[in-house]
């Protein structure tokens, strides 16, 4: 970061706090633009990118101590002290500065090394100042801005049957460099959700934090339930007579015993029946079993079942279910 800057950007402006901020809602402020402007949040967008770079790059002063003291002492010089070049010899607008550290120092201007010194360490202390470290070691940064690089994360996949994914365990990966490590599922983690895990990724170049790792989950489907959310379901076939007249069935549970649930008099195909509490159990809540009707129709028949059926069908009511339905198309 060139010193111009430190006169030129107000950091506190672009972080939105006051000049007395206390360290905690400095970092708190500061993360909740970063999340905000990150580029991974902001694919393709080159003025989130841009913002992100001059969070980053303020942050990164005023968090640090030493630096904040500096950067306010430098701005409380006014615009008077620039670092461009101009001037006859070259010195500009170095000067203003450079006099500060030569007064009452025998008269002359820049007559030693010490002075060199103090002006450098002003502003090279911690990574900070001219972008690079003192007489050229680099600072890093994201793309130059905003202090060291972080690693670079590292993505892992794994998959998982559906019982795991809906009650959680801890599984083993293999990682890039062939040794194992553990991961936590969550109770309830969904089909394509990732993992993070934070500081497992690649190491930083120039001392800055670790990568992480992001573990993308694939969850096989189950002959039998789905998720809906935290809630399961589940298709549940009954007979004619059993949705014509009512009756008390069995449905299945996820990994349990059954339960009974009672079928009313003329409940119809895809009506859903609710159980309590017998869905996914997270955290952050449990589900219900959603046990969908469907009513079977039988493939075969013997001649005393068609005949009960056929004397059925002379006593039902000549209504027909489909009249609505075609009114309605007919608009």
């Amino acid at each position: 970061m060139a010193s111009q800057d430190w006169f030129d950007k107000d950091f506190y402006s672009i972080l939105g706090v006051s000049k007395d901020v206390s360290d905690a809602d400095l970092k708190k402020t500061y993360r909740k633009l970063a999340r905000k402007y990150h580029p991974d949040s902001n694919q393709g967008d080159a003025k989130a990118e841009a913002k992100f770079k001059e969070v980053s790059e303020a942050y990164s002063v005023l968090s640090d101590a030493e630096q904040r003291k500096e950067y306010d002492q430098i701005r409380a010089m006014g615009s008077g002290a620039r670092f461009t070049a101009g001037g006859q010899g070259g010195a500009g607008g170095f000067e203003d500065v450079f006099s500060m550290f030569n007064q009452g120092r025998g008269g002359g201007r820049y007559q030693s090394a010490e002075d060199f010194d103090d002006i450098f360490s002003m502003f090279n202390q911690q990574g900070g100042g001219f972008g690079t470290g003192r007489f050229g070691q680099s600072t890093g940064g994201y793309r130059g801005y905003g202090g060291p690089t972080r690693g670079a994360d590292v993505t892992a996949r794994t998959t998982i049957d559906f019982v795991t994914a809906t009650k959680g365990e801890t599984i083993t990966l293999q990682g890039e460099d062939g040794r194992p490590f553990k991961v936590k599922i969550p109770a309830g983690v969904s089909d394509g959700q990732k993992i993070r895990l934070r500081g497992r990724g690649r190491p930083s170049p120039d001392g800055g934090d670790n990568g992480d790792i992001v573990v993308q989950v694939a969850v096989r489907p189950h002959p039998v339930f789905t998720r809906d959310g935290l809630n399961l379901r589940v298709t549940i076939p009954v007979t004619f007579t059993e949705a014509a007249l009512g009756a008390t069935i069995e449905v299945p549970t996820l990994g349990g015993e059954p339960v009974k649930l009672r079928v009313a008099p003329g409940t119809p195909s895809g009506r859903v029946l609710r159980v309590k509490g017998r869905g996914v159990q997270t955290a952050k809540g449990t589900g219900d079993l959603l046990a969908e009707v469907q009513v079977a129709v039988p493939s075969h028949l013997d001649d005393a079942a068609r005949e009960a059926l056929e004397r059925y069908h002379a006593l039902e009511p000549k209504e027909n279910p489909r009249a609505d339905l075609m009114a309605k198309a007919r608009g």
